[in-house]
């Protein structure tokens, strides 16, 4: 395996470069994937039927507890990042640590407003608007369990063999999925929950 020194270690062999563009070929699938449920969410946004609307059942504490919560973890990915190529790779684990800390935390206020939405009415068979809204949200929230799962066995990784070129692109990557995360939530955020809020 050839490594290239000028290059970052995430990019520094060939098949690393590959990965990475793999992975973004993987992005782009999982974009279609959310602008498909964001089309069916504007499409259905109105049909209420008798259930609650957006408007009803949106709280902005909830929300922003989120927002703050999940933009502040993108933050630190990118710390932890950073410091994985100047080789600090304590550093680095203690910010992908706080990343996956903040995503646990994001994650908790998430089941408890689908709790909440249950609770006053708004479950997946009230109405087309409840159904599409639970699915695109439990789709996100599903996404972030999963980058839980995946981020500590990447830290288990790094604990065990170290800051390589293959444990610093799997890292890489990793933050490329967590970036993502946050940027469909910003969507989220401005086109359901400030749009229904209106």
């Amino acid at each position: 395996m050839k490594i290239d020194h000028s290059l970052p270690l995430e990019y520094s062999t060939k098949e690393n470069d590959m990965k990475i563009f793999g992975f973004w070929v993987f992005i782009a699938a999982e974009i279609m994937l959310f602008a498909t449920l964001f089309t069916s969410y504007f499409t259905l946004e109105h049909r209420v039927g008798n259930g609650p609307s957006g408007a009803e059942i949106f709280e902005i504490t909830p929300v922003l507890i989120e927002t703050l919560v999940l933009l502040t973890s993108s933050f630190t990915i990118g710390l932890g990042v950073h410091a994985m190529r100047i080789g600090k790779k304590k550093a680095m684990m203690t910010f992908f640590i706080m990343t996956l800390l903040l995503g646990l935390a994001f994650l908790g206020v998430e089941i408890y407003e689908f709790t909440h939405y249950v609770h006053i009415g708004a479950g997946l068979q009230v109405s087309a608007f409840t159904a599409i809204l639970l699915t695109t949200l439990g789709t996100h929230g599903l996404h972030v369990t999963f980058g839980l799962f995946w981020g500590t066995a990447i830290l288990l990784q790094l604990k065990k063999r170290g800051l390589t070129p293959e444990t610093a692109n799997k890292s890489f990557i990793f933050s490329l999925y967590w970036h993502f995360l946050d940027v469909v939530w910003i969507f989220i955020f401005s086109f359901i929950y400030l749009k229904g809020m209106m």
